[in-house]
């Protein structure tokens, strides 16, 4: 807030042309939609005999807005209440902008480093790109929520609330808090959205009465599982939310009661998200087996209010509300001022919002992991000393059949037939099995080693035989000896999938996040993806991430920068970020983000978590 008093005493200053310049600047930065003309807007360029407010020097900027403008008691509430989109369509579309707005800045910063003459040129380019009423809108740079404005969602910027035009705040915030009042309003408001689409999910599909004849009790509570109690801390967390805004014109701060909602009822997430292996598989057991809840659900979803989207996207709502609350936390901590009061609530916020994607992750995982390791313990049959599967710390990394080169590597051998036999390897965190499999989906097990005993090499190109070859080697095996494994690889990203995981240590191609060097190849993801096995990473729109390895068969081995996952996706379902200096600001943004926290921020957290847990 020093920054806005600074710029409260100037904006009273200027004369109604400075301010009328400021305004298109300050419209032209956050991206207006053209034709907007902020300018002539009731409110801006305020002087003091039109505001005498202002001459009452008020002491601190918030004293200042609090006299200049009154606050609108219904003003937010009927705004919450008239959204029209559902999270789904809002998720979209924001994720979509946010790859546009990449796109533009990556070029124009690039042009600009061209030269001048180039410079001016490009400028001259735009400006007539700019006249013609028939440039492809997609390719415009705007801001996050700008192509949620139209007639039907009822879904604009903060600033382009008539409250907000007619105040003439404009006038006295500095463009980088208008940022962070958009940023702060963002969430607000897809958190609303959010919570309609719950509601829908509620009212239209679970209180259904003929679903509710056709689902056995069991049935429903695996379907739906906590869902009203999701929703139920949803409109509490909305409700906190309405009254900070309806506090006054200008959002003080939103990251204290996303803190203590993720601190003290979040937890709610957790036992909804754990539940979804289970809730996957029953939902696609009931369309497989009973007609009648096939037909109900496929004659509810036609209805206009779920505006084309199928039950199961409703059903993933939460685990995508959490994970997309944590990026728009993240999204206010880059333009908070370093070391205000609010940049350690964002901080504090984002923390225990990481918790609670951790645990909801965890939850997943380990529903799942357990049924796996159950059935690959089945399977096997052991043709050396039994080695216990089972473990609650154990879990698969990769699995898949690979070629083992048999016999001494000479010119004879070479000619061979039998050059390579397939095995089939199970790659555990802790553990590598080694196997051959046999009739009746069934594979013995010939040797194994503990993963921290694993050496890897990769062999130089020796021709189309030995291609995609690399050396494993086991420094102690089932018979505590040295063991060497000379194995093929399908393709080269599988040879260097392999590798990977069966060395997670061995240096890459590139630096990964942790080495905080301020330039690494990066991409964003313009197609979601899925993994399909378990050294993959499933991508959503917008995603940022470093690139660790390349192969020329078209897989990138990654790190996401907002949690720093790694693994592997194709290289198709992403785009390069070109300019080193977007790349270098993502990483600062993320090195803020992710700063360790201070002891006296610390405590001082605690010391809010423990008022908060007394007071209810």
């Amino acid at each position: 807030m020093e920054l806005l008093a600074a710029a409260f005493s100037a904006a009273c200053a200027v004369d109604h042309d400075s301010s009328t310049s400021e305004s298109d600047t300050r419209d032209s930065a956050a991206g207006h939609l053209p034709g907007s003309e902020s300018s002539s807007t009731p409110g801006n360029g305020t002087t003091p005999e039109e505001c005498p407010a202002l001459t009452d020097s008020p002491t601190t900027l918030t004293e200042a807005l609090q006299m200049i403008h009154p606050i609108p008691a219904d003003s937010w509430r009927n705004l919450i209440e008239q959204i029209g989109l559902l999270y789904q369509e809002y998720r979209d579309k924001s994720t979509l902008q946010e790859i546009e707005t990449r796109r533009q800045q990556d070029a124009e910063i690039q042009g600009n480093s061209d030269g001048s003459q180039a410079g001016e040129d490009n400028a001259e380019e735009e400006e007539e790109e700019e006249e013609e009423p028939a440039s492809p809108p997609e390719r415009r740079a705007l801001p996050q929520i700008c192509l949620l404005s139209n007639p039907h969602s009822r879904f604009n910027l903060w600033q382009d609330l008539p409250e907000i035009q007619s105040s003439g705040v404009l006038d006295i915030l500095q463009p980088e808090e208008t940022k962070l009042q958009e940023a702060m309003f963002e969430l607000v408001t897809s958190e609303a959205s959010y919570y309609k689409s719950l509601n829908l999910l509620v009212s239209h599909f679970m209180e259904n009465e003929r679903l509710k004849k056709i689902l056995h009790p069991s049935e429903a509570h695996i379907l739906f599982s906590n869902v009203l109690d999701v929703m139920a801390v949803s409109e509490r967390f909305l409700l906190e939310l309405e009254h900070r805004m309806e506090e006054n014109i200008v959002i003080s701060d939103v990251c204290d009661i996303v803190y203590r909602y993720a601190a003290d009822h979040f937890s709610v997430y957790i036992t909804y998200v754990s539940n979804q292996t289970y809730q996957e598989r029953t939902y696609k057991q009931l369309l497989q087996e009973k007609t009648a809840f096939r037909e109900l659900i496929a004659q509810l979803e036609l209805d206009p209010k779920c505006k084309g989207l199928p039950l199961s996207s409703f059903l993933i709502l939460p685990f995508q509300r959490i994970t997309r609350l944590k990026l728009l936390v993240q999204n206010i901590l880059k333009r908070v001022e370093e070391g205000s009061e609010r940049e350690g609530t964002a901080l504090d916020a984002h923390k225990e919002l990481e918790m609670v994607v951790k645990a909801c992750n965890e939850g997943v995982r380990k529903m799942s992991r357990t049924e796996q390791m159950i059935s690959i313990q089945k399977k096997m049959e052991f043709k050396i000393k039994s080695v216990p599967i089972i473990s609650h710390s154990r879990w698969l990394l990769k699995q898949g059949e690979l070629q083992q080169m048999s016999g001494p590597k000479t010119s004879r051998t070479l000619r061979t037939k039998k050059l390579f036999r397939e095995i089939y390897l199970f790659l555990f965190n802790d553990l590598l099995v080694i196997c051959r499999q046999i009739p009746g989906d069934k594979y013995q097990v010939f040797d194994s080693a503990p993963r921290g005993l694993l050496r890897v090499e990769e062999l130089e190109d020796q021709g189309q035989t030995l291609a995609n070859v690399f050396i494993l080697r086991l420094l102690e095996n089932a018979d505590d000896r040295e063991a060497t494994y000379m194995l093929k690889a399908s393709s080269q990203s599988e040879m260097k999938r392999w590798m990977t995981s069966l060395a997670p240590n061995r240096r890459t191609k590139f630096v990964s996040f942790t080495s905080r060097l301020l330039d690494c190849p990066q991409v964003q993801c313009v197609h979601p993806y899925v993994a399909q096995q378990p050294d993959e990473l499933t991508l959503e729109l917008a995603d940022i991430l470093n690139i660790l390895e390349k192969t020329e068969d078209g897989w990138i081995f990654g790190e996401r920068l907002h949690d720093q996952e790694r693994g592997w996706f194709p290289s198709s379902m992403t785009e390069e970020i070109l300019n080193p200096k977007i790349r270098s600001q993502n990483l600062k943004e993320c090195f803020r983000v992710h700063k360790m926290e201070d002891p006296q921020r610390s405590q001082n957290k605690d010391r809010r978590k423990l008022g908060s847990r007394n007071r209810q």
